[in-house]
């Protein structure tokens, strides 16, 4: 298959179950550990979540030189979601302009529509990415 072949339209769906090591506890212990946080699905995790069921939709379509990625979130996040419960996040290709890639998403947990919202991918050569990478690593600062 080939990038040619994506079309709006196209749909893709992903479940999880919450662990503990995706929680707010979690995310935040990185930047203040001790933090006392519920024990719920961490909106950054969730996130990821969406990008990865994006990146899945996309795999079959991708040279093995391409890499799709984020280049815009924009997701509620409406409802907790507890360690041991599901998340499914289901994605839909509502655009493909060139190499720039638009979906809607909505993420339902066993109870509730946790996040509704759109994110937006685009496609790269990996090695041009790499190479631009690089070059900023290589700035004095």
């Amino acid at each position: 298959m080939a990038l040619a072949e994506l079309k709006a339209g196209m749909r893709h769906a992903e479940t999880i179950v919450v662990e503990d090591r995706i929680t707010v506890n979690r995310v935040v212990g990185v930047f203040a550990p001790g933090t006392d946080m519920p024990p719920v699905l961490a909106t950054a995790y969730m996130i990821g979540f969406v990008e990865w069921t994006c990146m899945r939709l996309l795999e079959p379509y991708l040279e093995p030189q391409h890499r799709s990625l984020g280049t815009q979130v924009n997701l509620s996040h409406s409802a907790a979601t507890p360690v041991g419960m599901k998340v499914t996040a289901e994605v839909t290709l509502e655009s493909v302009e060139n190499r720039r890639l638009r979906f809607s998403v909505v993420c339902r947990d066993e109870v509730d529509v946790i996040s509704e919202g759109e994110h937006e991918r685009f496609v790269v050569d990996i090695d041009r990415f790499l190479k631009g990478v690089e070059k900023k690593q290589g700035v004095e600062r």
